[in-house]
């Protein structure tokens, strides 16, 4: 685990991160943003609220085996935040007792870094849910106790949702680093082999693409035919759906805007492509993120941001149902980024 003074670090650079959101880089040459909460206000939305309670969204850690450069959770080999087995039995019981969350979405890091993953995976089924594990594809073939993922995947019937950059090498190593093209590529037709992604089969593959720069995604649909057909044409590859996901300003993907002179463009271009019909589809809407150690969050964005809920059940040993439905959203200037154009979540486009 980290230490207390690296948590305390950690903790003084989300604030530092909101602090640069909310008023620009410099306070005397400050980008002047319109307040996000000023937007929902004149789309009737806010307070923003729960419309349900139905995805149950789970960081088991930050661990990981590659260090990508967009990672909005600034994962990477040298993290030791790993969610414990009694952390896990907590989320057990909360999910034993609310047949409102449908699906439980398994996130880190790379999660089968976890050494309880297993485990986990398998007591969630026990509850009859449906399993999303966000795989970043190259952990199959990192060591060979990974190489049967695969089969454990179809075996416990999960939902794979894997990052792929591009259907090209170039620019997914620039992305995600040297060789995880071709490794991403091979998991891909390992999961193939077993039957995902297939033509009606039920075992769902679906990969993610995010931008590689300072601009918002292409549509969703068209991208996702190019990717279809590059894939197939050049590797045999292939996957049901793909999700366009906007980067959003923070963490590792905040110091390359900073870094690359292009934040206050940036910014300017998603407050410019607000979308109303997006923010009332935000995925915060039904979704709660619970953070290695317990916490609970309106999304996995506000978690890197250490925003949590604003209610009184802030922690998974507080869980209350009632309350949290109820409770006000909370919203920041990183939010831009899920209400612009066809709007972003972990599902990409939300309309």
């Amino acid at each position: 685990m980290k230490s207390l003074k690296a948590q305390h670090h950690l903790l003084a650079d989300a604030h530092e991160q909101i602090e640069i959101l909310e008023h620009g880089i410099d306070h005397n040459e400050t980008l002047k943003l319109i307040p996000f909460q000023q937007k929902l206000e004149s789309s009737a939305l806010y307070p923003l609220t729960p419309t349900a309670l139905e995805i149950f969204q789970v960081n088991v850690g930050k661990m990981c085996n590659q260090v990508c450069k967009h990672c909005h959770v600034d994962a990477g080999p040298d993290r030791k935040e790993i969610m414990t087995r009694e952390t896990m039995q907590q989320c057990l019981d909360i999910l034993a007792v609310n047949a409102s969350f449908k699906t439980v979405d398994i996130t880190g890091g790379a999660p089968e870094l976890n050494p309880d993953f297993r485990w986990f995976i398998k007591e969630i089924k026990k509850l009859d849910k449906h399993i999303i594990v966000r795989c970043n594809l190259t952990i199959i073939l990192a060591n060979k106790k990974y190489n049967d993922l695969p089969e454990f995947f179809r075996e416990h019937h999960i939902e794979v949702v894997s990052s792929l950059p591009f259907y090209s090498k170039d620019r997914t190593d620039r992305q995600r680093g040297d060789g995880v093209f071709e490794d991403s590529i091979k998991a891909l037709q390992m999961l193939n082999a077993v039957g995902y992604g297939m033509e009606g089969s039920e075992l769902k593959l679906n990969l993610v693409y995010n931008p590689a720069g300072a601009f918002l995604p292409p549509s969703q649909i068209s991208l996702e035919s190019e990717f279809k057909q590059a894939l197939k044409k050049d590797f045999g590859i292939s996957f049901h759906s793909l999700f366009a996901i906007t980067n959003l300003p923070i963490s590792r993907f905040l110091d390359y805007l900073l870094k690359s002179g292009n934040y206050e463009r940036y910014m300017e271009k998603l407050t410019a492509a607000y979308n109303p019909a997006a923010a009332a589809n935000v995925m915060c809407r039904n979704t709660l993120s619970i953070s290695w150690d317990g916490f609970i969050y309106d999304c996995d964005f506000n978690q890197m941001l250490d925003l949590k809920v604003d209610c009184t059940s802030k922690h998974i040993s507080q869980f209350s149902k009632d309350v949290l439905i109820h409770r006000n959203i909370v919203v920041n200037q990183h939010c831009y980024g899920c209400t612009a154009g066809a709007g972003s979540s972990c599902g990409g486009a939300v309309i």
